[in-house]
């Protein structure tokens, strides 16, 4: 790397919406964010799997027609 170019790095507190607080390291001092993986809903496990059905899945259940017909 060539030396005097890169600006210098400095501890930055991060803090999220939801009130999470963490240290790493930066250029800036103090950053914000909305979501951080304390309270995203992937990371969480509050994000819902859902099975998407199939069109002849989703017909037959709407008329209530038989699956063996």
């Amino acid at each position: 790397m060539k030396k005097n170019i890169h600006p210098e790095q400095k501890d930055c507190k991060i803090t999220c919406a939801c009130g999470n607080e963490f240290v790493t390291k930066s250029i800036k001092e103090k950053i914000s964010v909305e979501i951080c993986s304390k309270c995203h809903p992937f990371y969480t496990g509050a994000q819902a799997n859902t099975k998407r059905k199939g069109n002849v899945e989703k017909f037959r259940s709407k008329w209530n027609l038989d699956k063996t017909a």
